[in-house]
């Protein structure tokens, strides 16, 4: 069961519309294409294409099944008193001094470049349950990290 909210969901359904309604149609002609020209015992193009198709099809059942076990989470019953799934934490680096903000989500909405950190990194790990002004010692392989939380917000 993926937590997740409405945006990340949508993501999801959108996805899978493309998939099978634009790169499912492309595969099979380029497995048509492939066919057409000739013996298929050492057709690498044919091959290629057969490749390609079942690994979209094993991408779209994924999907399919993410969407299937999604729990969309109501954002309006989330508190702000402690880190939890769609927190927006912002916190302090004690070490460097440096300050960052990352939003908790569910592993199908990370995205790094986008601040959002999925739930089952060892950072998002290390901040759950945390309040404002706690400091979470979270272990990484260059050592012990230690952040202090300096506000949190939803979504």
């Amino acid at each position: 069961m993926a937590y997740m909210s409405q945006e990340g969901y949508e993501k999801l359904i959108a996805e899978l519309r493309r998939l099978e309604g634009i790169e499912r149609p492309k595969a099979s002609a380029a497995i048509a294409e492939a066919r057409d020209k000739g013996d298929l015992s050492e057709n690498s193009e044919y091959d290629a294409a057969k490749e390609a198709q079942a690994h979209l099809e094993n991408k779209i059942n994924q999907l399919k099944l993410t969407i299937a076990e999604a729990k969309i989470v109501d954002t309006k019953r989330l508190s702000s008193d402690a880190v939890q799934i769609l927190s927006k934490v912002e916190m302090t680096n004690l070490a460097t001094g440096a300050k960052m903000a990352y939003t908790i989500v569910s592993e199908e909405e990370a995205n790094f470049r986008e601040g959002k950190l999925s739930i089952k990194t060892p950072i998002a790990q290390g901040l759950l349950n945390k309040r404002v002004g706690d400091v979470a010692e979270i272990k990484i392989p260059a050592g012990t990290m230690k952040l202090r939380i300096d506000n949190i917000t939803i979504g």
